[in-house]
């Protein structure tokens, strides 16, 4: 009989009863749900369901509706994993675990990236579904995880150090025995003696997991080598208790003893190696959990000093930067002034001045000045912490590639087990009176070279790395997909302002009828009392200037300010203001007016009351970088766009002076998420490169999406790529960073894949025919842990790339 099982689902978006009555429609027409019942009040669905129904399914047909299902999505560390298939052991019983929507597990990391569905799925069901497979995943919320993690690496380090110097140690005595020393008395018994630790103790950690997974009916890289010791080892037993049982046959008993030992001895070798080198992997990481101070001193209300620990900090608390110090938690100066290195976030050497109101953030290193600063946000929502959580699950992620990779490393240990099999079996048909012999060492060196921890390594260590030096270089990358998907851009559009331009209107040129300090302090004392957006850039310009007494002041909507200053009327505004005011406007200046109108620029006169004194022509400025930036992206073949919310002449003249020949202005956030559209349309991958809220709906679209740090908080959240600093030549540094990884994941591959195709026809006895070559298990075993060495060691490299 049928048993039905009551879900509650947790929904976003659902806000009336329109909303509910489409939710409705959906659950009607699920396979598998028997009952159901929207709850508006609790924004949540009850459901009855039967063995045909498939959460996954409902959340992609709720979700392709524009409402959602609430999800937690969390890293996890996994322990325990020693090669790619144990990666994919894990992630298949996470998989499968009820109420997880996705679950991808890093054998680079030893992380493990679930969503699932709250009060459907819980981490506790995860722990112990991994652990009935012979890993372990860590759950535990702790202030200090990362520490307590680098703990555990570290301890298993050691222990693992401590296992190989042990295995070597036993392992010598049975390799000079086996190699130079056959004949001499005692030789198998000594070697039994010396062997059995070895693979029992030292090794026993390849048994245990290779029988665990057994159980589960799963085979992985334990089981290679179980496999191919165990079988020398009891085959060695074997003919050194029952040596007649080949003497009457005229053959003589060889012993693998050495074989086992050193195979054991050489992968753990491999896996010391590699377990320092993956660490390496992870040093972007690493420097960046750095960063966050320990401590701090607070100020208290009566003024005292106090030094706490950094989880003690609350919102609104003020906090003292002493020189040399790094900030605490993101916010915002009090008192005092200072030089702040924020080099770790924008990835600009230069230290940036900041006074009062001014923010400063979490890891950056105050200079020579003390300040204080009010507390804004602490934690994990301090700047540097999303940064650190953002690097974190990007490193965590499949990159495309790995997706085939998996399905490979999934299926790989099956067939190998199959190759080895027909390759002893071949051995006794063909191979004569030592056929046996020859076909046992055989097999045991397939299962011993075709470990595929170097196929399981290529991708993910190469993205860590990749992923990394973008983080250092102030260049955010949010998944492995969007950095594997960059070079292959040919085409970039750009938003204008905030993005081209710095975002804030300042004085571009200036032409004064006669210049003087008096002149200009009026002038800035009028701006000062002004509201115009325009004002801001002129006292900005002049920001040093003295100020006047203004004894009247007049704002006059549309055309600017009337201010009188020691019995003198100044205007301050547009050109219709002079006018209507009888001023008399000089003809330099208007040759000046006219130049820059052309040109886009807005215009704010200056004058007496009789006469112009000075036009100033104000414009959003480029930035520094954008030319360039524009020039080397041009030199890459990429095709740069501009799409602009601003007037034709505006657009043009920006434009221009960027060097772009292709640019579209008056265009509404509508139109230029149309225009990402049109050109995938016609075969282009499209970056979009943004600031504003304007640009969130092109960025989404887009096949990369590329947000300036300085902008705003949706066009980061919906941009695959944050660029801290805001400067655009990160725009093809990431580029060219994207090249890097991907050519670095290919040489990997490469690597892994012909290191297989190669070695196990030779160890299956490809060339004995020709040659009398037989590959010793010895060298296989070296060769395995060698292949997944450099594998990392590849990876690494990436880092010194310019």
């Amino acid at each position: 009989m049928e048993t039905y099982k009551k879900i509650t689902i947790p929904l976003e978006g659902v806000h009336s009863e329109h909303c509910a009555f489409i939710i409705d429609n959906i659950l009607d027409k699920t396979e598998g749900i028997i009952h159901h019942k929207v709850e508006l009040n609790n924004n949540q669905a009850k459901i009855e369901v039967d063995s045909k129904f498939n959460l996954k399914q409902l959340t992609e047909n709720i979700r392709n509706l524009g409402y959602d299902i609430t999800t937690i999505k969390k890293n996890y560390p996994v322990t325990g994993m020693t090669c790619a298939s144990c990666a994919i052991s894990v992630e298949s019983i996470l998989t499968f675990e009820e109420g997880v929507l996705l679950a991808t597990v890093n054998y680079a990391n030893s992380t493990a990236t679930v969503e699932y569905i709250p009060g459907i799925a819980n981490p506790e069901n995860f722990k112990k579904a991994i652990q009935s497979i012979g890993y372990d995943l860590i759950i535990e919320e702790s202030e200090n995880l990362e520490e307590e993690l680098s703990k555990q690496q570290a301890k298993h380090l050691t222990e693992l150090k401590r296992k190989t110097f042990a295995s070597a140690l036993f392992t010598l005595p049975v390799f000079i025995i086996g190699m130079f020393f056959m004949d001499m008395p005692y030789a198998n018994w000594i070697m039994w003696i010396f062997s059995t630790p070895v693979l029992f103790w030292f090794g026993r950690s390849f048994f245990i997991n290779a029988w665990k997974q057994t159980k589960h009916r799963n085979a992985n890289m334990d089981t290679l080598v179980a496999l191919s010791t165990g079988i020398a080892y009891i085959f060695s037993v074997f003919n050194t208790l029952f040596p007649e049982f080949w003497h009457r046959y005229r053959l003589h008993a060889h012993v693998y003893f050495e074989a086992a030992t050193v195979v054991i001895t050489f992968i753990l070798l491999g896996k010391l190696l590699e377990e320092r080198a993956k660490g390496n992997t992870a040093s972007a990481i690493k420097k960046l959990i750095g960063l966050q101070p320990k401590t701090v001193i607070r100020i208290t209300e009566n003024g005292q000093q106090e030094d706490i620990k950094i989880s003690e900090v609350l919102v609104d608390n003020i906090l003292l930067a002493k020189p040399g110090e790094k900030i605490a938690v993101d916010g915002k100066v009090v008192i005092g002034t200072s030089f702040v290195d924020e080099s770790m976030i924008s990835g600009e050497p230069i230290p940036v001045a900041k006074n009062i109101n001014d923010k400063v953030f979490a890891g950056t290193i105050n200079q020579k000045g003390s300040f204080q600063y009010k507390a804004e946000k602490i934690g994990s929502d301090t700047l540097l912490s999303q940064i650190i959580k953002m690097v974190q699950n990007a490193q965590g992620s499949k990159a495309p590639v790995q997706k085939m990779v998996d399905k490979i490393a999934g299926i790989f240990v099956p067939i190998v087990i199959g190759i080895s099999i027909v390759t002893l079996i071949a051995w006794i048909i063909l191979g004569g009176e030592n056929g046996f012999t020859h076909g046992l060492l055989a097999m045991v060196t397939v299962l011993v070279i075709a470990c595929p921890c170097a196929l399981g390594l290529a991708t993910p260590t190469a993205i860590m790395v990749g992923v990394g030096k973008g983080a250092e270089k102030g260049i955010l990358i949010k998944d492995a997909e969007s950095l594997e998907l960059a070079k292959k851009i040919d085409t970039i559009i750009f938003d204008k302002t905030g993005t081209l331009t710095e975002g804030n209107p300042s004085v571009i040129d200036v032409l004064w009828k006669e210049e003087n300090d008096h002149l200009l302090s009026v002038l800035v004392s009028i701006e000062e009392k002004s509201e115009h957006p325009l004002a801001d850039a002129i006292t900005k310009h002049y920001s040093e200037m003295s100020f006047k007494n203004i004894s009247e002041f007049e704002s006059l909507t549309g055309f600017g300010v009337k201010a009188k200053i020691e019995n003198e009327f100044y205007y301050v505004g547009n050109r219709r203001l002079l006018e209507e005011n009888n001023v008399t406007i000089d003809e330099s200046l208007n040759e000046f007016s006219k130049n820059n109108s052309d040109l886009g620029f807005s215009l704010v006169y200056f004058s007496d009351s009789k006469n112009t004194l000075a036009v100033f022509a104000i414009a959003d400025k480029i930035k520094n970088t954008s030319i360039e930036a524009i020039k080397h992206l041009e030199e890459l073949g990429i095709e740069v766009y501009m799409l602009t919310g601003d007037n034709e002449s505006t657009a043009a003249a920006v434009a221009k002076s960027v060097g772009l020949n292709y640019y579209k202005a008056n265009v509404l956030p509508e139109d230029k998420l149309n225009y990402v559209k049109k050109l995938q349309d016609e075969g282009k991958i499209v970056a979009m490169v943004g600031d504003g809220i304007n640009d969130s709906a092109a960025l989404a679209q887009a096949n990369v999406s590329i947000a300036m740090g300085k902008g705003s908080d949706i066009a980061m959240d919906v941009a695959h790529m944050t660029i801290i600093s805001s400067d655009l030549l990160k725009v093809p540094q990431t580029i060219k960073l994207s090249k890097q990884t991907v050519q670095t994941i290919k040489q990997n591959l490469f690597w892994a894949f012909i290191y297989n195709l190669i070695g196990i026809p030779i160890a299956a006895g490809l060339l004995y025919p020709i040659n009398g070559f037989l590959l010793n298990p010895m060298i296989a075993g070296a060769a395995m842990a060698m292949s997944s060495v450099s594998v990392v060691s590849n990876s690494l490299w990436l880092k010194f790339k310019n």
